[in-house]
């Protein structure tokens, strides 16, 4: 079974930088095995790594699947440890961004790849988990109880609603 849910509304304290890193793979043609496959056993090894090092700035992660896409979702502490971890010579990512570039060649468009970063600002982001096992940020971020029961999105952002007062 999966891990029980926190009871009521929680939320995760928006005062820190977070970086929202979304890198994934679409398997284009099914039958090209020796193109996605290996692509697909790259990324656990990356994350372990990241995970087994406290210093790496990676707060956390959570994989995402849809028939033809494999990603995750990754919260880093600043875009300068992500940029790191993706140029050092001695990490896992180096060597199966050559093998992947390599095979990307030689499959013909078998297999594609996508990253997307977002650096959010300390206040300009905001979350609720509403009877939910500890999840995304607030796996990486920890979570604490919303405050009140009025409380509202606009009011942990710190302004109204748009359109309001």
């Amino acid at each position: 079974m999966g891990a029980e849910p926190n009871k009521g509304r929680m939320t995760t304290e928006a005062d820190e930088e977070i970086v929202v890193f979304l890198i994934g793979m679409r398997v284009n043609n099914w039958r090209a095995v020796r193109s996605w496959l290996p692509t697909v056993r790259a990324m656990p090894p990356m994350l372990k790594e990241l995970s087994d090092d406290p210093d790496s700035g990676m707060l956390g992660y959570r994989f995402l699947y849809s028939p033809r896409v494999f990603s995750t979702v990754q919260y880093w502490e600043s875009k300068e440890k992500l940029l790191a971890y993706a140029s050092r010579q001695d990490a896992e990512h180096r060597p199966a961004w050559t093998a992947f570039n390599r095979r990307a060649r030689d499959g013909r468009g078998s297999v594609g790849i996508f990253h997307e970063t977002y650096l959010v600002p300390a206040g300009a982001y905001e979350n609720v988990y509403v009877d939910m096992p500890t999840f995304g940020l607030g796996a990486a971020r920890g979570t604490v109880p919303v405050g009140r029961r009025g409380d509202r999105a606009a009011q942990r952002f710190g302004s109204a609603a748009p359109g309001g007062a």
